[in-house]
């Protein structure tokens, strides 16, 4: 699968203090890609340098294919969409006003405004100084959109948004790829909501890469505890000690440790053969959250 973002070795230093140390990312094309971690973490820094609003230190950016460069940069963002920080617009202009002038700095026809509000969900004649938070990050990600860019850049865009925003935004971003055909990278330290609408995952801390890959093989390494409904959990005590195992007990209910599945195959399997009774087995696995704190600990040790 074509790479649409790629950085080599990228670092940012400011002074003494390293923002971003070594960076490197691989977005596929046509997913949406979550860059995760806490605020101060380098997310900011890394999508500035990835649009050449600020230059690496050290360390490359290909973007679409292409090494971003002072020459090559004016092709490359025209062929990209962007919403860093709040999104701009004039207040006492309607939506269509004020996406007719970013229009007109874009060299995009006007024909193109109702494409894109239709994707955002927004109208044409309401004026933004009456627009929600909510309203105004959707206006945002429609400047954005104005020209069909292959690649959305999107830094917080849930930011100071509502449950009922964050609803709407989380869907709005998660059919992005198949509504427009363009490649979304997405930042957030939310990470409960980056879970619900991203593929794939970059978890950065202290400007360091922590993790990256498919959300799923991150959710696969990291499984959580298991839960054993039993119908006489007195009997599974001798085989859950002779297997090194610490359980927690709750009448009938008993929590396990994460175990590999074999090892949980064979364990029900004695369970059953010793008269305890399984009636009901649950796997839990770590949210988001829970797996980054793990991830950040290791780092930290």
């Amino acid at each position: 699968m074509q790479t649409v973002i790629e950085t080599k070795a990228l670092c940012k230093q400011y002074g003494p203090h390293t923002a971003v140390d070594h960076v490197e990312l691989h977005v596929p094309q046509g997913c949406v890609y979550g860059f995760i971690g806490p605020n101060g973490a380098g997310k900011s820094t890394t999508m500035k340098m990835l649009l050449g609003l600020i230059h690496p230190t050290a360390g490359r950016v290909r973007l679409l294919g292409q090494e971003l460069t002072e020459k090559s940069r004016l092709p490359l963002l025209r062929q990209t969409g962007s919403l860093i920080e709040s999104p701009a617009g004039y207040l006492h202009l309607t939506a269509q006003e004020n996406l007719e002038i970013v229009a007109d700095l874009k060299g995009v026809p006007h024909k193109d405004i109702g494409r894109v509000l239709d994707i955002v969900h927004l109208t044409q004649d309401r004026k933004v100084g009456q627009y929600s938070l909510g309203m105004k990050q959707r206006l945002g990600i429609a400047m954005a959109l104005l020209g069909s860019p292959k690649l959305l850049i999107l830094d917080e865009p849930t930011n100071g948004l509502d449950p009922a925003g964050i609803q709407e935004m989380r869907t709005l971003i998660r059919n992005m790829p198949a509504a427009t055909g363009a490649t979304v990278l997405i930042s957030s330290h939310l990470l409960g909501e980056m879970e619900q609408m991203v593929e794939q995952v970059g978890i950065i801390d202290h400007g360091h890469i922590l993790f990256e890959g498919p959300l799923t093989e991150l959710q696969r390494h990291s499984r959580g505890n298991v839960t054993l409904r039993l119908l006489d959990p007195a009997k599974a005590a001798p085989i859950l000690r002779a297997n090194g195992l610490t359980a927690h007990s709750d009448s009938c209910v008993v929590t396990l440790p994460p175990l590999q599945d074999a090892l949980l195959a064979d364990l029900v399997q004695k369970l059953a053969a010793c008269g305890a009774g399984v009636v009901e087995l649950t796997p839990h696995t770590k949210t988001l959250e829970e797996i980054f704190l793990s991830l950040t600990s290791e780092e930290a040790d």
